[in-house]
């Protein structure tokens, strides 16, 4: 707008001159009607000046609000694409690292855990199905290589594949995703596992900065038949729901940056994770020892990351005291042992599977000498192994 204006003043102003040259050289000799004109060209032209500037100020401040909107304009959950977990028609034969069974196991369900032995979120899936008796085989994951899970489009654990009676293999992915869709089947023993896993399908979006990010919808929602809902149990499930959310979106933020607070605890955790995982049996020594020096390193600096980008507070194993003592506040003031009230629910086994991740770690000697978890703990760890009727080879 302003560039048309200023070439609509130029040609009028040159348009001016060259009439008033005319009339002086005319020799008019109304000297009062010379400057009449004047005085009309200059109020005319100081007018389409003053429309013109006008008009440029309008459009700069619409121009510049129009930008602070664009800019302002929520972006979170623009989905670009939804997909589903598509079936496998075979998965590469690899040697379980252990075979866990339940005599009592009535599921029916052929399942193998591809998974870190102290990931948080693996160690969630195995407190999932320990306490529900449900049988499956472990693959232990190379954390730095990760060759076991080349064949899989999805490059985090856990991922748990179901063999379908068809023989082909259905994936489950995310630690919340997997427990949902498991505790849909053995609620719901209409649905088949393939047809809950089209209930959670990822999707793709544009979160507030601008960056595309992954998800799954549904991931904390149980798919369940009306005929299996109450109203009592939905206020349950609820509640049960925030409280998973909550183990994902802050408690398990917390442990990564005290079992990695220095050098020796990061050596001492992946020292203890060799053990637990079997590493020695499992890996050849080379990688063992590449697993250990590598991870260990890399993971003292990104707990130091995570302090920072979490905002947990100086001393870090403050962070981790205060969430546990909250989550048992919660317990204590609901009035059971249990999040779940005399049995554990959803929530209560997120949290003891992810504390159990740390179980042989320095972080976790401290937390229970330093907060009021331990009672809950030992009592979750009795629940959890009094279904463990463990056959392992």
């Amino acid at each position: 707008m302003s560039v048309l204006f200023t070439k609509s003043l130029s040609l009028f102003t040159r348009s001016t001159v060259k009439t008033g040259q005319d009339i002086i050289s005319g020799k008019l000799k109304l000297e009062l009607s010379r400057r009449t004109f004047a005085s009309k060209v200059f109020e005319k032209g100081k007018s389409i000046f003053k429309l013109g500037l006008a008009g440029v100020v309008v459009g700069g401040v619409m121009g510049t609000g129009y930008t602070i909107y664009l800019r302002n304009e929520p972006r979170s959950h623009i989905m670009n694409e939804q997909t589903g977990i598509p079936l496998i028609e075979k998965i590469p034969d690899i040697k379980p690292s252990r075979e866990i069974r339940f005599p009592n196991d009535s599921s029916n369900l052929k399942l193998t855990l591809f998974q870190y032995q102290t990931c948080p979120f693996c160690c969630k899936v195995r407190a999932f199905l320990d306490y529900h008796g449900i049988s499956y085989d472990v693959v232990e994951v190379d954390p730095v290589l990760r060759q076991s899970i080349k064949w899989s489009p999805y490059k985090k654990v856990p991922i748990l594949v179901v063999k379908t009676p068809t023989g082909q293999y259905q994936p489950l992915n995310d630690s919340s995703m997997i427990i949902s869709a498991l505790s849909t089947y053995i609620k719901d023993a209409e649905k088949e596992i393939v047809d809950i896993v089209n209930c959670y399908p990822f999707i793709e979006y544009v979160d507030e900065s601008g960056s595309r990010k992954n998800d799954i919808m549904n991931k904390y929602f149980l798919m369940l038949s009306e005929q299996h809902i109450t109203d009592t149990s939905m206020e349950e499930l609820n509640e049960e729901r925030k409280w998973r959310k909550w183990v994902d979106d802050v408690l398990v933020h917390t442990l990564s940056p005290n079992v990695y607070r220095t050098k020796e605890e990061a050596f001492q955790a992946f020292n203890w994770f060799s053990e637990v995982g079997e590493w020695e049996k499992n890996f050849p020594e080379w990688e063992r020892q590449l697993i250990i020096y590598v991870g260990a390193y890399a993971m003292l600096m990104i707990g130091k990351k995570l302090k920072k980008k979490y905002q947990l507070k100086d001393d870090v194993r403050t962070s981790l005291y205060d969430e546990c003592n909250f989550w048992v506040r919660i317990i204590q003031k609901k009035g059971g042992k249990f999040m779940g009230g005399a049995k554990p629910n959803l929530a209560d086994l997120a949290v003891f599977g992810v504390l159990n991740s740390i179980e042989g770690c320095l972080a976790f000697e401290d937390l229970l000498k330093n907060s009021k978890i331990k009672v809950w703990f030992e009592l979750m760890k009795t629940e959890v192994d009094k279904n463990k009727m463990i056959a392992a080879v």
